[in-house]
């Protein structure tokens, strides 16, 4: 399968030398046997038409959808273009973008920041999804959907983050707040690189100790790319 990624942001400056990029984390999330290429996003680079791959994959940035940035809009106008001719998974902040570009409104939360281990419940499920009533994941964001767009499908979400899986309903397209591409070496430290921003970093740190479902997020992306 063709995938193309849109790289939206980068870690912190030292951790991609340690962990990769997040281009890197999503080829090794969803495993062998995909011809991956990786787009520039934040560079304005985007795929010159939305066929050129069989489904896109947005990654996280510490950018805000509500950024006044040109490539955040060019983003939002190619996300437009491309519904609806090819597959979409929004992670993070592509889910945030995808939320935008479709209808939404993301906003910083008043809940301020999520890190760690979240444990989301399962509310509906899709077809490639399998019979977990939750699952738990690293997540780091202070950006919420506050108003989901129009024609989705809540599959999952907390109390913390409401609408944390969701499936949209006119085109094939799936989005996820948490990083299911973050090993939890990642996710602490990048905690770490952030904690005079972060209210209880050790609390956090300390989350990503116990089991977590990455592997089971990365087949369900995978079922839904395939299928």
């Amino acid at each position: 399968m063709k995938i193309g990624i849109l790289e939206t942001g980068a870690p912190p400056r030292g951790l991609a030398d340690r962990f990769g990029d997040y281009p890197d984390m999503v080829r090794k999330l969803l495993g062998d046997g995909h011809a991956f290429t990786t787009y520039d996003v934040a560079r304005e680079k985007l795929p010159t038409t939305p066929e050129a791959q069989d489904a896109y994959v947005i990654t996280g940035s510490p950018a805000g959808v509500y950024d006044d940035l040109s490539w955040i809009t060019r983003l939002v106008e190619w996300l437009r273009e491309a519904k609806g001719r090819t597959k979409l998974v929004g992670i993070c902040f592509g889910h945030q973008v995808m939320a935008e570009a479709f209808g939404g409104t993301v906003a910083k939360s008043d809940r301020g920041w999520g890190v760690g281990l979240h444990r989301y419940d399962v509310q509906a499920r899709a077809a490639w999804m399998d019979d977990a009533a939750s699952f738990a994941i690293p997540v780091s964001h202070q950006d919420q959907i506050v108003e989901p767009p129009p024609r989705i499908r809540l599959l999952a979400g907390s109390a913390f983050c409401r609408f944390g899986l969701i499936a949209y309903e006119d085109q094939p397209a799936v989005s996820l707040q948490c990083h299911p591409e973050f090993e939890p070496a990642f996710a602490q430290a990048l905690i770490e690189a952030r904690r005079d921003r972060l209210p209880d970093p050790d609390t956090a740190i300390a989350s990503l100790d116990q089991p977590n479902d990455r592997e089971r997020l990365g087949r369900w992306i995978g079922r839904f790319l395939q299928g």
